[in-house]
């Protein structure tokens, strides 16, 4: 009987001897060489991605812009105009993925928008809302930490990181997520006269934005920042990325008074500008006043799409407190009937809240703040308190409310 040579061993798949292969894996009854585990490996690949394509073809949820302001309704209140300008903008830009660009066809470009609004009217919010109701991945991202590449702060690329994080690193279901840019404002270029120093954290990211927003095939490090020199670069394609910037612009309503020929305080100059809302100059906000304020005329190209949130007036507020679908005080009521307590409060109770509010001149958050001072003492005394009654309700009065809000220091930050 002959010798069984091991020479004689075959690899299964494409016959490669032993000899001439750099490992041969056994198996029962068969043999695989490296060559064929890697060929197998890529077409393995090469199938998951495009089934991975059209899973989330079909996982996109399309929805019509009305139903997407509806959506949007139960959980922001007013703000209608902004409402239906992230609505449509963001139809399109779903319908522009699930388009089947064929030759000769007419190609649709991103719908990049900016909001702009005063503190505390809902920017984050409508943004986060949106994103929800897409089931797409989203992230937050502050504009005050970028600073332009090789200087102490984040790069801009660490952007398109927080979004490979909330997609679980799924590049593919990331190029058509959305990021939000806050306090875009912050970066608006110093001044507008020339400087012996580089204006690392204003203009230099803006510029460095540019070709992100446009689309562009950037690397970007997985676990961000330059910390891990040695990680491996992770190809994201933005051209399908929404990005949503928001900024206050805090001092633009001046600008805007000016190219409207009137003032934000005092008289007006002409009496054919008594329509001019004062009240609410971010309504007339243009391009060339973003442009006035410091952001660069190639930035503000790149996002077309420019809305305003009105500012929140106290029947806005009243709202925002009782009404949406996860109002403050549907929080605080849930929170309590967690210790199997129902929490109760008079209707002037609501309003004291709301004229506070008003005179701190924060927004929403406003009212979340003088909430917690007026509850603090309950929630912190209710977890611990004996269950030996059977009165299981917390009564919250008006006198109640004034003499929580009075020990707390809170007060002082009333602006004159």
């Amino acid at each position: 009987m002959a010798k069984n040579n091991k020479s004689d061993i075959f690899c299964s798949f494409c016959g490669t001897n032993k000899s001439d292969a750099q490992m041969l894996i056994a198996g029962d009854g068969a043999h695989i060489c490296d060559r064929c585990i890697n060929q197998a490996g890529e077409i393995l690949a090469e199938e998951l991605k495009q089934r991975k394509s059209k899973s989330l073809q079909t996982a996109l949820k399309l929805i019509r812009p009305l139903e997407i302001k509806e959506h949007l309704d139960q959980y922001v209140i007013g703000q209608d105009d902004a409402k239906k300008v992230i609505a449509v903008a963001v139809y399109n830009h779903y319908k522009r993925l699930n388009q089947k660009v064929e030759k000769d066809d007419v190609e649709i470009e991103k719908s990049n928008l900016i909001v702009v609004g005063e503190t505390g009217t809902g920017k984050t919010l409508l943004a986060k809302t949106v994103a929800k109701i897409l089931n797409v991945p989203f992230s937050i991202v502050d504009a005050t930490v970028l600073t332009e590449a090789g200087y102490v702060g984040e790069d801009v690329e660490s952007i398109l990181t927080r979004l490979l994080q909330a997609a679980d690193y799924d590049v593919a279901a990331a190029e058509r997520g959305i990021i939000y840019i806050d306090e875009i404002d912050k970066v608006a270029r110093k001044s507008d006269n020339p400087s012996i120093t580089r204006d690392v954290s204003g203009e230099g990211v803006q510029q460095a934005l540019l070709k992100i927003l446009e689309g562009t095939v950037v690397n970007v490090p997985p676990q961000g920042g330059r910390k891990h020199p040695d990680q491996k670069m992770i190809a994201v394609n933005t051209s399908n990325i929404l990005f949503i910037c928001g900024g206050a612009f805090d001092g633009i309503q001046k600008k805007i008074a000016n190219r409207l020929r009137t003032q934000t305080v005092g008289f007006k100059m002409l009496d054919e500008e008594a329509d001019i809302d004062i009240a609410n100059l971010y309504k007339y906000i243009t391009p060339q006043d973003l442009k006035n304020f410091g952001l660069i005329p190639e930035l503000i190209g790149r996002l077309p799409v420019l809305t305003y949130l009105n500012p929140l007036d106290k029947a806005t507020l009243l709202s925002i407190l009782t009404k949406p679908k996860n109002a403050l005080i549907k929080q605080y009521e849930k929170l309590f009937d967690y210790e199997g307590i129902k929490l109760q409060f008079d209707e002037d109770v609501y309003q004291f809240i709301v004229d506070k509010a008003d005179e701190f001149k924060l927004g929403a958050r406003g009212l979340r703040s003088i909430c917690e001072a007026i509850m603090l003492d309950a929630m912190f005394e209710t977890p611990s308190a004996k269950d030996d009654t059977e009165d299981k309700t917390l009564h919250i009065t008006l006198e109640y409310a004034k003499k929580k809000f009075e020990k707390s220091d809170i007060k002082k930050l009333h602006v004159a």
